[in-house]
């Protein structure tokens, strides 16, 4: 292994053979990273010049065989792999991307500069989310699609071009959502995806007819972002 000067890692981290840490880069506990990872490497950004930034890595995170993380640029000044995190082998994460706790991305997914994944968002494998998408907590992106726009929470997405296809069903059960929340769920993307109101006019609906709703309002709130 090769680790520059100015890095931390935590207590009970296991970094194999052949895996690159570069400098301002900051690792939790009890990760793990295998062979050929490289962790905090410049931007692929040309406008770029040097500036000092960081790579952040949470506690618990398993990053896979030949995985890319490139530290930030001055835009955010950082690159943040949450918690319990588990990146599969050849995947990339480019500079300024924020990756939420427990998410999971799956071999050979990319992430593209300035993108945002919410805790607990499940990337297919081989999947492209281009620079500057969200992709919402609980969400789910089908294997081997492209996502060029925003994915809102809880919902499944899926096809050429990326579309919504229902809510992640399997992951909300397992991390516990009650069949009335996954209800409540289909109605309200029902309203914004599948119903003749215009964007807005769904929007405003969905917040009368769900006031105060826990899980309402996490959609309305990423929507409205």
């Amino acid at each position: 292994m090769f680790i520059e000067n100015d890095v931390t890692i935590g207590s009970g981290t296991k970094i194999e053979n052949f895996a690159v840490i570069k400098s301002n880069t900051f690792i939790g506990q009890n990760c793990r990273i295998f062979q050929g990872s490289v962790i905090g490497e410049i931007p692929q950004d040309l406008k770029f010049a040097g500036e000092k930034t960081e790579t952040r890595i949470g506690d618990n995170t398993t990053i896979r065989e030949f995985v890319t993380i490139n530290r930030g640029t001055s835009a955010l000044g950082y690159t943040e792999v949450g918690e319990n995190v588990l990146l599969m082998a050849y995947c990339h994460i480019a500079h300024d991307c924020i990756v939420g706790d427990n998410v999971i991305m799956a071999n050979m997914a990319t992430l593209g500069g300035h993108v945002e994944l919410g805790d607990w968002a499940f990337i297919g494998g081989g999947v492209l989310v281009h620079q500057f998408c969200k992709v919402g907590e609980h969400a789910l992106i089908a294997a081997g699609f492209r996502a060029v726009q925003d994915v809102p929470p809880f919902i499944w997405a899926s096809g050429e071009p990326i579309k919504y296809s229902g809510i992640n069903s399997v992951g909300l059960k397992r991390r516990g959502f009650s069949s009335e929340e996954r209800r409540l769920m289909k109605q309200v993307y029902a309203l914004y995806f599948r119903s003749k109101l215009s964007r807005t006019k769904a929007l405003n609906e969905i917040k009368n007819q769900f006031p105060n709703n826990p899980v309402g309002n996490v959609i309305v709130d990423f929507i409205e972002k």
